[in-house]
């Protein structure tokens, strides 16, 4: 794994390699952190590599405190209440700990350290961000232990609004983490079922930002490289969870999705937004449901590039047959399901679903502009697993 020891500034300061989190204790200290916050799962928070992340920094000195009160779907209330906790604690910073909950929660929780504004403010819409008192955030090194939402690179944190049953985005340029550390170390434990679904993630955030219609073609080279990353590297991180070379790559395919959605995302997550929001699911899992009904969905447009990535993949069958075939048969190596009935969900709010996947921010840069009945087809051919 030596070879794979390297330091990145792309998009932000990034550490890779086996047994880096080792340097965290430093890294805080470069940042000028005595005090840090680390901001992580309760699952995490039980397991002996969290203690032995946080002996690691008390042993040089650190004064760390760990915040864990943080649901699978984050919460406004989640974020608040570790503000609470960073504010008495009188902490200097963050460390993010943990997957794409974890990183979220505690992204929002930096941003709001020092704010005076509720946190709905801060939604990405419009120019909302420039209410944010940049002097009141706090600094962030991101230490990722799935490899799926990619969070550790991305300048938003996606927040439940449980009052209104919305997941909403909260957004600065100053969100991005200082520093990051992929260790693929940290990701040996993670059982293959969460490795499968959080790397279906991964995927759904580089084909998305792939497809998109927007210009931007750093950002497609990077989702066309991260696709094959992906393919060569999940089925071995699910099938043996201590290949660190492939839970390596699987981390830098997460990181490329999260930079290459800077050129925006899909249905997929317009749908799978309001999905987990009104259902507490799993949002990884979701859009490994709904990929490949949103595929169909959007064919029509999408044939050329799809032509291109079945190529780079070297697929068996060319074209958006060889793309569709692929992702299919990904998930039944994967034993995920085919169907949202499957995940426990009905028809019953198809329309309030429709309604909410129409206007979200993901919606915006997919490659068909569907209108409010095309997500409600989508939505429940989803359901009944009807391709």
């Amino acid at each position: 794994m030596q070879q794979y020891t390297m330091n990145w500034n792309y998009p932000t300061a990034v550490r890779v390699g086996a047994g880096r989190i080792a340097e965290l204790a430093d890294a805080c200290r470069e940042l000028g952190m005595s005090a840090p916050l680390l901001v992580t799962d309760p699952g995490l928070a039980a397991l002996p590599m969290l203690a032995a992340t946080v002996q690691q920094c008390r042993d040089k000195g650190l004064t760390v405190e760990v915040f864990s009160a943080i649901k699978g779907n984050p919460t406004g209330q989640n974020v608040m209440d570790g503000v609470v906790v960073y504010r008495l604690g009188h902490h200097d910073g963050v460390i993010a700990f943990g997957g794409g909950s974890a990183l979220d929660a505690a992204k929002a929780i930096a941003l709001m350290a020092g704010q005076d504004r509720p946190l709905w403010d801060f939604e990405d819409v419009g120019d909302n961000f420039q209410r944010v008192n940049v002097a009141g955030m706090a600094p962030v090194i991101a230490v990722p232990t799935t490899a799926g939402t990619g969070s550790e690179v991305g300048r938003a944190s996606v927040i439940t609004d449980e009052a209104a049953q919305l997941k909403r985005i909260i957004f600065h340029p100053r969100m991005l983490p200082a520093l990051v550390i992929l260790d693929p170390q940290l990701t040996t434990g993670l059982p293959a079922g969460i490795t499968a679904a959080t790397g279906m993630d991964a995927l759904s955030h580089n084909l998305e930002a792939y497809c998109s219609p927007l210009f931007h073609p750093m950002a497609e080279a990077i989702a066309l490289e991260g696709m094959r990353l992906i393919k060569d590297y999940l089925p071995r991180a699910v099938q043996d969870g201590t290949d660190l070379e492939a839970r390596l790559k699987m981390l830098v395919a997460s990181s490329m999705g999260a930079t290459a959605f800077q050129r925006g995302l899909g249905s997929m997550h317009a749908l799978a937004h309001p999905l987990g929001a009104l259902y507490d699911a799993h949002h990884g899992t979701l859009n490994a449901v709904l990929m490949p009904y949103v595929l169909v969905a959007n064919r029509s447009a999408i044939e050329g590039r799809m032509e291109v990535l079945a190529r780079h993949l070297q697929l068996p069958t060319a074209g958006f047959d060889g793309v569709l075939a692929w992702v299919l048969e990904l998930r039944k190596q994967f034993a995920i399901a085919h169907s949202l009935a499957e995940l426990g969900i009905d028809e019953s709010r198809a329309d309030l679903i429709a309604q909410m996947a129409v206007v979200d921010g993901a919606a915006g840069t997919n490659p068909i502009a569907h209108d409010e009945s095309r997500y409600r087809e989508i939505f429940i051919n989803a359901v009944r697993g009807e391709l």
